[in-house]
């Protein structure tokens, strides 16, 4: 392997990971119970998505080169990066709306009767497979240069450690920004909601530019 190549792979790696980082951002911003442990599973589930998904890509396009040839493999991976795509916008959609809409409702209650928003291993998880889904076709381009069956799990490794490290700087970035807005959680939530649909939208245009 050709140092060209590692560093191809180290810019896959950052590249993939700003969408962590701008979620789990949003997560440290939002969840009012943040503590050490709970960023570091962000930062966790973020990097490992980002490695199995990838990993995923290239071996449904290995099975399928297999069993229809190479030119159907190529063909399959492109309509799979198609839906992953949309399937990222809906989820990345779906809970951003639903963060936003909290803030605004939230925003119209007494101080008392506010709902703080607590840390969801559920919703982590889901964001983490929504911010990782569109890596599948990274898998789909290993497959078709730079990378084999030898050398791929190296290359996962490699964007799942660039991506855990830039997640809990984002973890990290979210925590300082909590505490500037003082407790303001309501405003927490719209701002959460807002990046996460700018992402949604963001990953749609970026398939299609």
């Amino acid at each position: 392997m050709s140092f060209e190549i590692l560093i191809q792979i180290f810019l896959f790696g950052i590249a993939l990971s700003m969408d962590a980082f701008a979620v789990s951002i949003v997560d440290s911003l939002v969840y009012t119970n943040i503590d050490k442990k709970k960023g570091l599973t962000i930062a966790f589930m973020f990097g490992l998505m980002q490695a199995l998904m990838p990993l995923l890509g290239y071996w449904l396009v290995e099975g399928i080169s297999q069993i229809v040839g190479s030119a159907g493999g190529k063909q399959a991976g492109e309509i799979m990066a198609l839906v992953v795509t949309w399937i990222s916008f809906a989820a990345l959609l779906i809970i951003g709306g639903k963060m936003l809409i909290e803030g605004i409702l939230n925003m119209k209650k007494p101080p008392e009767e506010k709902i703080l928003k607590l840390y969801s291993f559920k919703e982590v998880f889901i964001m983490s497979i929504a911010t990782a889904i569109d890596a599948l076709a990274v898998g789909v381009s290993f497959h078709a240069g730079i990378s084999t069956t030898s050398t791929i799990w190296l290359h996962v490794v490699i964007i799942m450690v660039c991506t855990f490290v830039i997640s809990l700087l984002g973890v990290f970035l979210g925590s300082f920004f909590e505490k500037l807005l003082k407790g303001k959680y309501d405003v927490s939530s719209i701002i959460a909601g807002v990046i996460l649909i700018v992402l949604a939208v963001w990953i749609v245009l970026s398939h299609y530019l």
